[in-house]
């Protein structure tokens, strides 16, 4: 009777851990540094984690990023933000899409100062008129189109920016984008 429980206590404490996490790992280790006083190792250490995050952010915002029309291709960049830290910090991911001899790129900014900044320009109309752009609703989200690109601010923090053909062809790839969906990233 003893013998059973038994082993089942025993299969149960030898379960492998869970995969390890590299931000818990990074964040720990950075703990542990602190407590022996290597302050050096642990800013380092604070460092990977800030970098792993932002990698996953960058990954979470890709989410967000349409597929390829029809008989286009699309290449993925999250790796883009790691420049951000010279504008103020942030996440970006973008993709290009190829196709009938054309390019072009869709990416989004978030979590960074310039994008508040690029906001209060997109909300005013008269700066808009002044630039020759024109006041495009896509979604209920207002972009400003110019020749060949669109900008639009997604719930105050997240900069979308299409540019680089037609402009017909990136609308329709901005009205399948979760603009709602965009609005609670990062909350």
């Amino acid at each position: 009777m003893f013998r059973p429980a038994l082993a089942l206590a025993l299969s149960l404490a030898i379960v492998p851990p869970a995969a390890a996490d590299p931000f818990i790992d990074a964040m720990e280790t950075a703990l542990e540094a602190y407590r022996d006083g290597d302050l050096q190792y642990a800013e380092d250490e604070l460092a990977r984690a800030q970098r792993l995050l932002a990698e996953m952010k960058a990954e979470g915002l890709a989410g967000f990023l349409p597929e390829a029309p029809e008989g286009w291709m699309r290449e993925v960049d999250t790796e883009g933000g790691q420049f951000l830290g010279f504008m103020g910090g942030g996440t970006m991911a973008k993709a290009e899409y190829r196709g009938d001899g054309e390019s072009f790129e869709i990416s989004l900014m978030a979590d960074n100062p310039m994008v508040a900044q690029l906001g209060m320009m997109l909300g005013n109309s008269a700066i808009i008129s002044q630039m020759g752009g024109e006041v495009e609703r896509i979604n209920r989200v207002r972009f400003l189109r110019e020749d060949r690109s669109f900008k639009g601010i997604v719930g105050n923090q997240i900069l979308v920016q299409a540019e680089g053909t037609d402009p017909e062809i990136m609308r329709q790839l901005l009205e399948a984008m979760d603009f709602a969906g965009m609005e609670r990233f990062g909350n």
